[in-house]
């Protein structure tokens, strides 16, 4: 009996002392450098907007933020990566709408990425555009949608790539008017906006920072604003809820940490993240972008994470979509 007490004594010393070095360990987080996955290539809009958070964050706690890119498989293998990597806070991934899309289309089983990560906080959202080629008979969102009602698939629709926010948020669209339209699959932008601007393809649609230049320059035309309020930068181009009530999508960014990381850690990233969000400086700088910085709390990211998880899933069902590699 009384080995059996000091056996037990022991055992709670001991996870007395780990609990407490844990927590002094999340006190002092970060004491190193913190390595912001990015799963897209560098030198885009989401490489500009993670290079804010990543300074404003070193700024912030004293150690560096840096960025490390993990391309490929559509942003799988960064994902993936941050999956597997040590839960101690000092490895997150950067994640936008692809983030909710992969549950709904994959059949790769190396993340999931609702049960493989804890959210830390949605950063922004940002506006996209529905464009034409300047060569598209319809002139207007109106005519647009008309035309495409009244010819079913005949409207070739440009996207990046089979199962991308690109090909599944004009899914939705469509899929509320009843219409249809043949979608056409590309590897990326650049060979996607190569052909609408040449008009082998009709119409796609992007980040309307990266399509404001070809909009000025006459190679494509802006049709609608794909959110529920129009954009300051274009005010006279409708969004494109005011035709069609109860379809808005808005991409965005946020930050996740792998599953396992200590809830003390995870309440200082979110702390941080979202104390950055509030700078005035940082605002400003977005919004020059058209992005809207937002800064939820964990709970808020997951709540948002399950919605779009669930909408991606039901538009796939409903549309019958098989997701090409």
């Amino acid at each position: 009996m009384i080995i059996k007490k000091l056996f037990l004594s022991a055992a709670l010393s001991s996870a007395l002392i780990s609990g407490l070095a844990h927590g002094q360990a999340a006190s002092n987080f970060p004491t190193r450098a913190v390595t912001l996955i990015v799963p897209f290539a560098a030198g885009g809009a989401i490489d500009g907007e993670t290079r804010h958070y990543a300074n404003k964050m070193t700024a912030l706690t004293g150690q560096q933020f840096v960025i490390d890119y993990k391309t490929g498989a559509g942003g799988r293998i960064g994902v993936a990566h941050v999956a597997k990597a040590k839960p101690d806070g000092y490895t997150l991934l950067l994640a936008n709408g692809s983030f909710t899309v992969y549950p709904a289309v994959d059949v790769d089983s190396s993340f999931d990425t609702i049960k493989d990560f804890e959210p830390i906080s949605l950063m922004s959202q940002r506006t996209s555009v529905l464009v034409s080629s300047p060569s598209f008979g319809p002139r207007n969102f109106a005519e647009y949608m008309a035309y495409s009602k009244a010819n079913p698939g005949k409207i070739n629709y440009a996207t990046t790539g089979s199962g991308s926010i690109g090909h599944l948020a004009p899914a939705w669209m469509h899929s509320i008017t009843g219409t249809k339209v043949t979608f056409i699959h590309y590897k990326g932008a650049a060979p996607q906006l190569i052909d609408l601007t040449t008009g082998r393809v009709d119409v796609a649609s992007g980040n309307i920072l990266a399509q404001i230049p070809l909009i000025k320059a006459g190679k494509v035309r802006p049709l609608a604003i794909l959110t529920n309020k129009r954009s300051k930068l274009m005010p006279d181009i409708p969004a494109a809820t005011e035709l069609i009530p109860g379809f808005s999508y808005t991409n965005w960014l946020g930050f996740v940490a792998p599953v396992g990381t200590p809830p003390a850690v995870l309440n200082k990233l979110s702390e941080g993240f979202i104390k950055i969000s509030r700078d005035p400086e940082l605002i400003s700088a977005l919004d020059a972008e058209n992005i809207t910085v937002v800064g939820s709390t964990p709970a808020q990211f997951r709540q948002h994470l399950a919605t779009e998880v669930a909408l991606w899933k039901k538009v796939i069902q409903e549309n019958g979509i098989k997701v090409e590699e």
